[in-house]
């Protein structure tokens, strides 16, 4: 049986198996993802994500329960970071949500960074159209720990939860840009410990600045949890329940999804463009004679890189900065 008509078919093993394709950038993943397409788009993608520790995983277990009381069906894609020595996922957020696993209404995948950057694994937005296509209602993806730039997961989710705690320098976290923007919903987790009542007045003083410099038509809701007593979840739920309406009422829940059909097109062209590069160039010794030639100074990396670009047909204007045009 071909992996998409499994998955149609709802064979846990089939989509074990293309995800584990997709993991491993495996060229016949593709013609089942090109299949399974058209059999997308009907899940709701949360993001969880945070600093580690922060309670993340308890957190992604409780609420997964609290969709399960509703008869939702749930996926959960748990990124963890990479063993140095398997490249797998070195923490199994399984081990942690032992409950759910004997749920047959909730699929749990880890997936390890392999070392992309950004929060998320290379394969995750594909991992998410599989469970899509597999008939989850919903998709939690809970990213590996972060820090303020590590915010790919925005790309592929419809409403972003950011996990914050007392006492871990999350007060002044709230004071800065990058990842304290993306949030949809605030959580502060252990909101039984010191300073719980401090971080949430920061919190609410920095949306209230936001007010007077962006033109913001959803402001985040915080909510206060306690995730290992299961507390606060009911609230959470409710939470998503309101950003998700709200999404669909303004039309912003297609323009997202747009959004995001738009970066994952352009995301595999350049991965395309890459493997083209290093199969062709990047792998033969000439390559290492061009690199010795910038740094002798006989060339200059923007010069090469068009001249590259030339060599596959694709003639372009490299900016300064890095990007084409």
């Amino acid at each position: 049986m071909e992996l998409a008509e499994g998955i149609l078919d709802g064979s846990v093993k089939s989509l074990a198996r293309l995800i584990s394709w997709l993991e491993d950038d495996d060229e016949r993943a593709y013609e089942e993802m090109r299949k399974l397409y058209p059999h997308t788009g009907n899940a709701y993608v949360i993001g969880i994500t945070g600093s580690p520790g922060a309670g993340k995983s308890t957190l992604t277990d409780k609420l997964t329960q609290a969709l399960r009381k509703e008869e939702c069906t749930v996926g959960i894609i748990a990124v963890d970071p990479s063993s140095p020595f398997t490249g797998g996922a070195v923490l199994g957020d399984r081990v942690r949500m032992s409950k759910l696993c004997l749920d047959p209404g909730v699929y749990i995948r880890s997936m390890a960074t392999r070392g992309h950057l950004g929060g998320v694994a290379k394969a995750t937005n594909d991992a998410v159209r599989a469970l899509d296509a597999f008939g989850k209602d919903i998709i939690i993806i809970e990213t590996v720990g972060v820090g303020q730039d590590e915010i790919d997961v925005i790309k592929i989710v419809d409403t972003t939860i950011l996990v914050l705690v007392p006492g871990m320098g999350d007060v002044i976290q709230s004071m800065k840009a990058g990842v304290m923007e993306i949030a949809d919903i605030f959580v502060i987790n252990k909101a039984d410990h010191p300073g719980a009542d401090q971080l949430e007045t920061e919190i609410q003083i920095r949306l209230e600045q936001d007010k007077h410099t962006k033109s913001r038509a959803w402001v985040p809701p915080v909510v206060k949890t306690i995730a290992v007593e299961g507390k606060g979840i009911e609230e959470l739920k409710e939470a998503v329940k309101n950003h998700r309406k709200y999404l669909e009422k303004s039309g912003e829940l297609e323009q997202k999804r747009k959004r995001r059909v738009k970066e994952e097109i352009l995301s595999l062209v350049e991965n395309a463009l890459i493997k083209i590069l290093q199969e062709k160039f990047v792998s033969k010794d000439s390559f290492d004679r061009v690199v010795e030639d910038i740094i002798s100074g006989n060339n200059d990396p923007y010069t090469t890189a068009k001249e590259l670009l030339k060599r596959i047909g694709v003639d372009v204007t490299i900016q300064q900065e890095g990007g084409i045009k």
